[in-house]
């Protein structure tokens, strides 16, 4: 039984009864009850932080070694990601300059994925199904790249078998072996607008230069055939021209032995002559044209052998320097 309760009425000199109305039993009822669900919430609170149960334990466990294993996984998707498209790259390169094709349309190479939404049923309200979304995106895309990465590399496989003529053919290597240039190419005269030594007047120049000792071996740049030798007192002087098909064609010039003859055919890395001084010039060197379709293009473009990317860019730098030629 409830305690009664009395308060000392200063005017009737009494104690009196207090009397609790029913709404404020209600009250305080509801309050008391409020204030022990409120409490045993916090109390829970914090003995699950605090003092966690072993399944709970264990479930955070759980979701940590997801959550790495989550950022593992788009780490080495966006590795894969970054090859595959260095791939396509150089798939595209050999395509151009290698077979005159054109490269996997980049359309078809970014395309999306038709139809039906494959994610749908992903949990998209948290941050772990919005990731797995992701992840499975970049994965079929990848999946549809490497599909057409690997079509194109067998269409490039068959047009090697089939054009291994021409890859033999095509000018791809230095007309002097780069352990016999002089200084590393430190005085490499390229393609281009150049100082003519003796006219001294600027005119196009269409080779490149490559100082090298007198009586250094010069080698066919690609298989081909011997269409012309001349020996001049002026311009190129002792100079070669071989036609190696499909439309190309290489020029040596200043040479002061010619060690083949007209109509012999020759292969890549064969001796053809020996570097000289003849003709208009003012130092050993050899005079290196490509002429592509009857015209004459940069024959850097066709000096891949043996160089580092940092080599080949350091040759291409001072090929294209405006100095002075040597013819």
């Amino acid at each position: 039984m409830a305690k009664e309760k009395f308060i000392y009425n200063t005017q009737t000199l009494r104690y009196e009864k207090v009397e609790i109305s029913t709404r404020e039993r209600i009250i305080k009822t509801i309050a008391f009850l409020c204030a022990v669900i409120v409490g045993g919430a916090v109390f829970t609170v914090l003995v699950w932080n605090f003092f966690p149960s072993p399944e709970l334990t264990k479930e955070k466990n759980y979701n940590k070694k997801i959550s790495e294993q989550l950022i593992e996984l788009e780490g080495d998707l966006e590795n894969m990601n970054s090859v595959l498209n260095n791939l396509q790259e150089r798939d595209a390169s050999v395509h151009r300059i290698m077979f005159g094709m054109d490269p996997i349309d980049e359309n078809l190479w970014n395309g999306g994925i038709g139809g039906h939404d494959p994610f749908s049923n992903f949990i998209s309200t948290d941050d772990t199904g919005d990731r797995l979304t992701k992840l499975r995106q970049r994965a079929l895309k990848l999946k549809r790249q490497i599909s057409i990465q690997s079509l194109s590399l067998d269409t490039i496989s068959q047009l090697a078998i089939e054009k291994e003529s021409m890859l033999a053919s095509v000018p791809s290597i230095k007309p002097i072996r780069e352990d016999k240039l002089k200084k590393q190419f430190k005085f490499l005269s390229g393609f281009g607008m150049r100082l003519h030594p003796v006219h001294r007047v600027r005119k196009m120049h269409t080779g490149i230069d490559f100082t090298a000792p007198r009586g250094t071996e010069i080698q066919a740049t690609g298989d081909g055939k011997v269409v012309s030798i001349k020996k001049k007192a002026t311009g190129y002087g002792h100079h070669v021209i071989i036609d190696h098909g499909f439309g190309y064609k290489t020029l040596y010039a200043h040479m002061s032995k010619i060690t083949v003859s007209k109509g012999q055919t020759v292969t890549k890395g064969q001796t053809i002559g020996l570097v000289g001084n003849t003709g208009t010039s003012t130092a050993p060197h050899l005079h290196y044209e490509v002429i592509f379709n009857g015209k004459k293009v940069n024959p850097i473009n066709y000096c891949m052998d043996g160089l580092s990317p940092e080599e080949y860019e350091e040759l291409t730098k001072l090929a294209q320097q405006a100095n002075q030629s040597f013819d």
